[in-house]
């Protein structure tokens, strides 16, 4: 793992959660609670329906129980990888990236290869690579998907070798806490055209997208170590991360 650079951690664990805030404010909701704040996608998979923890000197599970309740959703929780949380039960370690414009370094061009913007009648499509990519439904891929395609705050791309569908990514653009930021989720390529150079192209061009509207940071969280060393090549830098707790009601 590389070494952590200390002074991106706090902003990058800032833009993360607004770019949660983000996807709960395009689906199903969002709250802020003492040292918490909460978002919902309304689907029936913890992983979509989370909060980030940003005090837990004061944030108490009772009210998120509740939040949640109402909704119906399973729920899990970030937080700052290291504080003290005894409430559920620790799941994994989510790492985090950052990037400063300065310091984007554009991926190289791959023949033959175009990224263009993810249009709705692309959906069921876009959908079919994230979920062959990650090993989800399609169903519920598209279900997620969906409000990213209508939002002027998401910007889903999709990336055809000559002319081929084979991968996607998404762009979250925040004004939150951490000031004018991107997020890059879902960076999917499928199996048989990974190792060409398309996952950076995809990577690349969010980043720009989210650099050219006006953000000053750009966030990730690579989940595996050839993850992250392509977004070390683009010019990201490890950060202190999350500890994700689940089972919490």
């Amino acid at each position: 793992m590389a070494v952590i650079e200390t002074s991106l951690t706090d902003r990058v664990r800032a833009a993360h959660a607004d770019a949660w805030q983000v996807h709960g404010a395009i689906r199903a909701g969002v709250a802020e609670l003492p040292g918490v704040r909460l978002m919902a996608s309304g689907l029936p998979f913890a992983q979509w329906n989370s909060g980030d923890v940003h005090d837990v000197s004061v944030a108490s599970p009772a009210d998120m129980i509740d939040w949640y309740a109402a909704l119906g959703v399973p729920w899990g929780l970030r937080v700052p990888a290291g504080a003290r949380w005894p409430h559920g039960r620790f799941l994994f370690y989510k790492r985090c990236m950052g990037l400063r414009p300065e310091a984007f370094a554009p991926a190289p061009e791959v023949p033959g290869l175009t990224i263009r913007p993810t249009r709705p009648e692309d959906l069921d499509t876009a959908a079919v690579i994230d979920a062959v990519a990650f090993g989800d439904s399609v169903a519920a891929t598209r279900a997620w998907m969906a409000p990213e395609v209508t939002s002027p705050r998401c910007r889903p791309l999709l990336a055809e070798l000559d002319g081929i569908p084979v991968g996607v990514v998404t762009a979250i653009r925040s004004s939150g806490w951490a000031g004018e930021a991107v997020g890059i989720f879902g960076v999917g390529v499928l199996a048989e055209y990974r190792r060409r150079g398309i996952g950076a192209a995809l990577t690349g061009a969010a980043c720009a997208w989210g650099f050219e509207t006006g953000a000053t940071l750009a966030h990730l969280n690579p989940d595996t170590e050839n993850a992250g060393r392509l977004y070390t090549r683009l010019g990201f830098t490890e950060t202190g991360g999350f500890d994700i707790y689940i089972d919490l009601a």
